[in-house]
């Protein structure tokens, strides 16, 4: 099949790329020039959607940077994302498309957003919103081993063109996905909800790693373990583990646009709020037990998940911020305590505390196994 990406950056580029190794001819757009040997890169989205049979929008929808996570967000106002970058790529491809070729919209936006803003600009082509869930550092992997495919159509039926999506992707999944087809609206639900009930697991699960150390006498490995595997009625065990807070470029902001989108729906009740506060007091609770062992604090990595470079909402330099507002300095040498941000990060050699917030660190450091108290009298 003949696919092009509009949009090659930290997503659509694996995504293509793992779309043409699967044997499809796969084109490009991107602003920028982009280096790849699987994709034919071209300089107009003109050229990238000619003779396609599906074209995917794979831009970003931004917040403020403000938004990002990666320091305190929730006394900020509640905003939607910024759809100016997919308002102009979609006006465009459809100048160059016609009904014989799909676009599909794979970007997160706020349920309504396709109804209202998207498909007044489709008038040459056909649409579908067909949004992803992946994770940075494993975006190849996901894409074609997903927990499932989101499918969004004007009324919710199996029309032909979401047929013809499925087909498309039965050709390149590694796993057998379950396909879940509804409205824009209802697929625009899924995502975002979906991200934002990992942020809310998260945040209990850490909460029970503050009851830990206030309370005393808690392992809070105990705790999440017997919630874990208790799969009858409340729970799966991902995000099961106590330690650093949700971040991502992803997480956090989609909490802060479903703050905005319950004022703006009058719901009476945000608990998005909620879930961003208790976020930013968990980081701080964090950064005060770190400094009870020392002010010259090392953080083992700035990144917002274990093996990628980004740091986009990161929870490290979250936990820094505050750190550094409540006195302590952040360091990169001689460091008093070196916080151990991921699990598997490496720590540098010397004599300092290990801050382990995930209570398995075993090298000879002297160390805290924060929110395990069961030492404590």
């Amino acid at each position: 099949m003949n696919i092009a990406f509009i949009g090659l950056g930290k997503l659509g580029l694996p995504c293509a790329e793992v779309i043409a190794e699967k044997g499809h001819s796969v084109t490009g757009y991107d602003i920028e020039i982009k280096d790849t040997r699987h994709i034919t890169v071209f300089t107009t989205i003109e050229a990238a959607v000619k003779d396609r049979d599906i074209v995917f929008v794979a831009v970003p929808t931004p917040h403020d940077p403000d938004y990002d996570g990666r320091a305190p967000t929730a006394h900020l106002e509640p905003k939607d994302f910024q759809y100016d970058i997919v308002k102009e790529v979609i006006a465009e491809a459809n100048k160059h498309m016609t009904k014989k070729q799909l676009l599909v919209l794979i970007s997160t936006v706020l349920p309504g957003t396709v109804r209202r803003e998207f498909i007044p600009l489709v008038t040459n082509t056909r649409f579908v919103y067909n949004p992803y869930l992946i994770a940075m550092g494993t975006v190849a992997w996901d894409m074609v081993n997903p927990e499932m495919v989101m499918i969004g159509t004007e009324d919710g039926t199996e029309t032909g063109d979401a047929k013809q999506l499925v087909d498309f992707y039965k050709s390149i999944m590694e796993n057998d996905p379950r396909y879940v087809i509804g409205t824009w609206d209802e697929c625009e639900c899924i995502k975002v909800f979906y991200n934002t009930f990992i942020s809310t697991k998260i945040g209990l699960v850490n909460m029970v790693q503050d009851v830990a150390q206030k309370q005393g006498n808690i392992n809070v490995d105990v705790v999440t373990a017997a919630l874990r595997d208790s799969t009858q009625r409340i729970m799966g065990p991902s995000y099961m583990k106590a330690g650093m807070g949700d971040g991502g470029a992803c997480h956090p902001r989609d909490n802060i646009a479903l703050r905005y989108m319950a004022d703006k729906l009058n719901l009476g009740y945000d608990i998005f709020d909620s879930v961003m506060n208790a976020r930013e007091i968990q980081a701080k609770n964090m950064a005060i037990e770190i400094l009870k062992y020392g002010n010259k604090i090392q953080f083992s990595s700035d990144s917002y998940k274990p093996d990628v470079e980004y740091v986009d909402g990161s929870y490290s330099l979250l936990v820094q911020h505050y750190v550094r507002k409540l006195g302590g300095w952040v360091v990169n040498e001689t460091p008093s305590v070196v916080v151990r941000v991921h699990e598997n990060d490496k720590l540098p050699e010397g004599d300092y505390i290990v801050f382990d917030p995930w209570r398995s660190y075993e090298g000879l450091n002297q160390h805290v196994s924060y929110g395990n108290t069961r030492h404590m009298k």
